[in-house]
């Protein structure tokens, strides 16, 4: 696995084409959490279980009917703060619908968050 992130965020969009509520991803890190808390914090997840194991761990979903797409942003380009809503407008069907996810110096936060705190940061990925 090259990207790990690109990876698990394909099994969840293979899962909800197919229809499947459910669906394993892995292996677990601090980064997919962190990613996960915010995903489900903004409704596209309903809930999520770490399952351990002795090889890192996989991370049980449950999707939620409001999720459509959610795809990683290679690469992972630096912006500032007053690009965010450029690349919302790229990055997102309309502006208010969806989520980008950003890294920045205060840790991982959504395009909203960084546009109200003043920050720019990496982009991650993208839900909606």
């Amino acid at each position: 696995m090259a990207d790990t992130l690109s990876n698990i965020f394909n099994i969840i969009s293979i899962a909800r084409k197919s229809g499947k509520q459910t669906c394993v991803v892995g292996p677990v890190s601090r980064f997919l959490v962190r990613i996960l808390d915010i995903i489900k914090s903004n409704g596209y997840i309903n809930k999520y279980e770490i399952i351990s194991d002795s090889r890192g761990g996989f991370i049980k979903l449950e999707l939620s009917e409001n999720l459509n797409q959610c795809k990683a942003i290679r690469p992972r380009l630096p912006i500032k703060a007053e690009d965010v809503t450029k690349y919302e407008k790229r990055f997102l069907p309309s502006l208010g619908f969806g989520i980008i996810i950003l890294s920045t110096s205060k840790g991982l936060m959504t395009n909203n968050e960084a546009k109200n705190a003043k920050i720019g940061g990496s982009l991650i990925a993208y839900v909606y």
